[in-house]
């Protein structure tokens, strides 16, 4: 066998295993994608003035979103039976959360003491409110926050099928 023979075969075997390598790669990339939309079908929420925000349920039935509070990127849970914001302790350290004061909480894993806080904002799509009463809730593991009553109670709530309406409440006359 030749010299250039060998070289062209060489680089034959080394573009097909360029091509495979390449084509792992970008179906790797390409299926987490679509993983990470399974799980939080919401994570580009953005609603202009005056428009609902209307979210989409993810594959196991929970509303799932990505949002902000005081300016830091999370990720919501939203949750109707949660009476404020429960962040989880660790992510309430690096937020910088201060507690002013404790309480007990009902919890699925039952009854947990933890502190309550005040979130100055929280933006989910383009709504956005401010003082928010949350807790620091050292039950839940993780980054995902419950995104209580304590922020939707400023929305209407339409549930129907798959998705989740919110609007701004409208204020009933005779309310400040």
């Amino acid at each position: 066998m030749s010299r250039e023979h060998g070289s062209v075969r060489g680089a034959g075997i080394g573009m097909m295993l360029l091509f495979w390598v390449s084509f792992i790669a970008v179906g790797s990339w390409w299926f987490h994608g679509y993983l990470e939309t399974q799980r939080n079908p919401n994570a580009q929420l953005i609603t202009t003035a005056g428009e609902p925000l209307v979210l989409k349920r993810n594959r196991a039935g929970h509303f799932v979103a990505s949002g902000r509070i005081n300016d830091e990127p999370v990720e919501f849970l939203l949750d109707t039976g949660a009476t404020y914001v429960a962040v989880p302790t660790e992510l309430a350290e690096r937020l910088a959360l201060e507690p002013v004061g404790s309480a007990w909480f009902h919890t699925a894993n039952g009854r947990v003491r933890g502190d309550l806080t005040w979130l100055d904002e929280v933006s989910l799509g383009g709504f956005t409110a401010s003082e928010v009463r949350g807790s620091i809730s050292p039950g839940l593991e993780g980054d995902v926050v419950l995104l209580g009553m304590s922020f939707l109670n400023r929305f209407d709530i339409e549930i129907r099928d798959t998705q989740m309406v919110l609007r701004p409440a409208q204020r009933q006359q005779g309310t400040p």
